[in-house]
C-alpha cells in the first residue's frame, strides 16, 4: 500500500499552529504532498524541516511569505528535480518531483488568477508550459502522480455554485477546456473522480473565508491527485479529511496498491 497526502497548507508556520504535524504523524503516510509555504528554509522549524520518520524536499518562491511547495516521503527519493527550468514560475516556487525508482511523484501548485487580470495572464502562460511537460512526462514510460492545488474546478459537480462563476478564474471554459485536454487527449486520470464519478459537496477541497462558506460548505474542489494510468488503476481509496483545520484547503488522501 502506498498512501499519498496533498494539501494547500495556506502558510506551514500556521498550519503547524493549526496542529497539523501531530495530525500528519498519525496517518501513516507514505508521502505527504505540500503547497503554499509561505516560507523559506530559515524560516522552518527543525519538525517543519524533517518530521520523525521522514525526509523533506521544499522548493521555496524567492519572494518572502509566498507560494513554495514540498514534499516529505518515508524513504528517500533516489532524485529530487526543483522547478520546471522555467524563470519566471521557478522564482515562485510551484514545482517539486521526487523519484523512487519508476515512480515519480510532485508536488504542484498551479497560479490562481483570481487577484487580478495580471495574475490570470499569469496563470495561462503556466498552462501554456505545465501542458508539454505533462506529455513529456506521460511519455516518459514513468508512473506518475502529480499532487496539488490546481486551481481549476474541473466539473459543475466541483463546485457549490456553478453558474454563478462561469466567469471567475478557477471555473472559466478556458481552464476546463485545459483541464478536459490533459485528462481525454494527453491521458492523465483524475484519481478521486475515477473512485467516485458522482460526487459532489464530500469532493470540496477548499473553502473561502469570505461569509459562511466553510459552515455552509459552499466549497470548490480544486486539490487533485493526477496520475498516469497504470498507477491510477490501482488507487483503492481516497478520502476528503474535514474534521479539523489546518488552513482554507482540505487534506486529500488516496491509497494505492502499491509498494515504494
Amino acid at each position: 500500500m502506498l498512501r499519498v497526502i496533498t494539501i494547500n497548507l495556506n502558510g506551514i508556520r500556521s498550519a503547524e499552529r493549526k496542529g497539523f504535524f501531530a495530525w500528519m504523524s498519525n496517518q501513516n503516510a507514505d508521502i505527504v504532498c505540500l503547497q503554499e509555504l509561505k516560507a523559506q528554509r530559515p524560516d522552518l522549524s527543525e519538525e517543519m524541516l524533517a518530521p520523525p520518520g521522514y525526509h523533506g524536499f521544499f522548493h521555496c518562491a524567492d519572494k518572502r511569505g509566498y507560494s513554495g511547495v514540498g514534499i516529505y516521503s518515508r524513504r528517500a527519493p533516489d532524485r529530487v528535480i526543483e522547478g520546471l527550468g522555467n524563470a519566471e514560475f521557478d522564482a515562485e516556487g510551484r514545482y517539486l518531483q521526487a523519484d523512487f525508482g519508476t515512480l515519480s511523484v510532485v508536488s504542484l501548485y498551479l497560479p490562481s488568477g483570481s487577484s487580478s487580470e495580471e495574475r490570470q495572464a499569469a496563470k495561462y502562460r503556466f498552462m501554456d508550459i505545465f501542458m508539454p511537460h505533462m506529455a513529456e512526462l506521460i511519455a516518459s514510460g514513468r508512473e506518475v502522480i502529480i499532487c496539488g492545488d490546481w486551481n481549476i474546478a474541473h466539473r459543475e459537480a466541483d463546485l457549490t455554485n456553478w453558474k454563478s462563476n462561469k466567469k471567475n478564474s478557477g471555473f472559466l471554459p478556458e481552464e476546463r477546456a485545459w483541464l478536459t485536454r490533459l485528462f481525454d487527449e494527453v491521458g492523465w486520470v483524475d484519481v478521486y473522480r475515477t473512485l467516485h464519478p458522482d460526487a459532489t459537496d464530500a469532493c470540496y477541497t477548499w473553502w473561502s473565508n469570505r461569509g459562511q462558506a466553510w459552515a455552509k460548505n459552499v466549497g470548490w474542489r480544486l486539490d487533485y491527485q493526477i496520475a498516469t494510468p497504470g498507477i491510477a488503476l490501482t488507487a483503492r481509496a481516497t478520502s476528503v479529511y474535514k474534521d479539523e483545520r489546518f488552513s482554507d484547503h482540505a487534506p486529500l488522501t488516496v491509497d494505492y496498491d502499491i509498494s515504494l
